[in-house]
């Protein structure tokens, strides 16, 4: 991946998405101790940064595969974003999500005319989508797609710029991991445009996958175990593997509590609602401004999609 791929990624699905805002945040800043900026993408259509990879997917499709209808298997945001996009083009979706998807995005997946089935978990999900693959629909994959990976990578490149423009660059910028495509993407334009600057994977405990494949010497199936389904892949993918073990300086890992408190902290000191699978990078900041005291962070909100009552009664477990 270049970051001419994802400049003419960003060419493709301008006018599509929101262009999200950079933000300095003085309440998180006083929390952590450090500068943070706050790359808003929960402002994006359906919640979070997916709507991207999706607009730009669709947007290479030949009519052929556009008519055959397309399926996405997801822990709830992807086959949001798939169920919305594909809906306002005209295109039919269905989309595999595990039972423990959260009901909000279930639901309004439905809504939006996907045809949404539900299974017993993520690894069934994915095993059901690839039937209907065979069956003849256009798979449309949350992470192992270089399509999908450069369009999130316009993410970082909005981050990137914003950051020069506020004469605050980030000595290290924070990305939550669930099949890798995101951290992926940012990764290629932060190394790009912020030279020397540090990119930091979150994972959480029962949703290690890149974790496990960083330490495998490559994609290796995890057992999910983790409540926050929007970071629970079954594995990571060759070429996001590539990717983060190229670029991402480390991954760090935080149990399901922290995240959801790190939502919390988010909405006290930020004034922002985000979801656990972006509440995740304020436990890791803590981690980051321990080892490296003069850091200044960037930290993606990826999305918005939580229940406020399934995350304070989350965040109070021990």
């Amino acid at each position: 991946m270049s970051i001419a791929d994802i400049e003419t990624a960003a060419e493709r699905i301008a006018g599509g998405v929101v262009r999200t805002p950079t933000v300095p945040s003085p309440g998180l800043s006083a929390a952590l101790g450090a500068p943070v900026l706050l790359k808003l993408e929960h402002l994006q259509r359906a919640g979070s940064f997916k709507p991207r990879g999706v607009l730009a997917k669709l947007a290479s499709l030949t009519d052929a595969e556009r008519a055959a209808g397309v399926v996405a298997v997801s822990g709830g945001n992807h086959g949001l974003a798939v169920a919305e996009v594909a809906g306002a083009a005209g295109v039919d979706a269905v989309v595999v999500m595990p039972r423990t998807a959260p009901a909000r995005s279930v639901a309004a997946a439905r809504a939006a005319g996907a045809d949404v089935r539900l299974t017993t978990d993520i690894a069934a999900a994915f095993a059901q989508a690839g039937e209907l693959q065979r069956a003849g629909r256009t798979l449309v994959h949350p992470f192992d797609d270089p399509v999908i990976v450069a369009a999130q990578g316009t993410v970082g490149l909005e981050l990137a710029r914003d950051a020069v423009a506020l004469g605050e660059p980030p000595t290290d910028v924070l990305v939550s991991i669930g099949g890798g495509a995101l951290i992926s993407g940012v990764a290629t334009a932060v190394h790009a445009l912020l030279p020397g600057t540090r990119v930091w994977g979150v994972e959480t405990v029962g949703a290690e996958a890149m974790s496990a494949a960083l330490a495998a010497g490559g994609p290796t199936p995890v057992t999910i175990s983790s409540a926050i389904t929007t970071l629970s892949a079954p594995s990571a993918s060759q070429l996001t593997y590539d990717h983060v073990r190229a670029l991402v300086h480390e991954v760090l890992v935080v149990d399901d509590a922290e995240a959801c408190r790190g939502t919390l902290t988010l909405a006290e000191h930020a004034g922002i609602w985000a979801e656990p699978a972006a509440g995740c990078l304020v436990p890791a900041a803590r981690r980051i401004v321990e080892r490296h005291p003069d850091a200044r962070l960037a930290l993606v909100v990826c999305g918005a999609n939580a229940d406020v009552a399934d995350v304070v009664r989350a965040a109070a477990q021990p």
